[in-house]
């Protein structure tokens, strides 16, 4: 049986709490390595190239976990954008952002 957050079971709320912990953790690394990317790393001479490849990638990062934190104050976080059936906890314990499951993650990349 696959566990989800969706329900009214005490360790649910548990693992919803473990995960808005990580974002929000995610979410502070990610905002400081930007900080040091714009601020201090222009400074060290850095390929612009690389640069700009290294920020474009962190600011998506902030927004993915940024829209997570969304979903979950308005209650959406854990279900398939898709399908609307709940995310295992297993998937969104590895990629605590994701906004599909797999089988709908599959089908978008095919």
């Amino acid at each position: 049986m696959t566990a989800t957050l969706h329900g009214p079971t005490r360790s649910s709320a548990d693992h919803q709490e473990l995960l808005r912990g990580m974002l929000e953790e995610q979410f502070a690394v990610h905002t400081a390595r930007l900080t040091q990317l714009t601020v201090h790393a222009r400074h060290a001479g850095h390929d612009p190239h690389t640069l700009e490849a290294l920020i474009a990638s962190t600011r998506e990062r902030i927004a993915e976990t940024a829209q997570a934190l969304r979903r979950m104050s308005e209650g959406t976080y854990g279900l398939c954008l898709d399908c609307h059936k709940p995310l295992p906890l297993g998937r969104l314990h590895a990629l605590p952002h994701a906004t599909h499951c797999t089988r709908c993650e599959r089908r978008r990349t095919s």
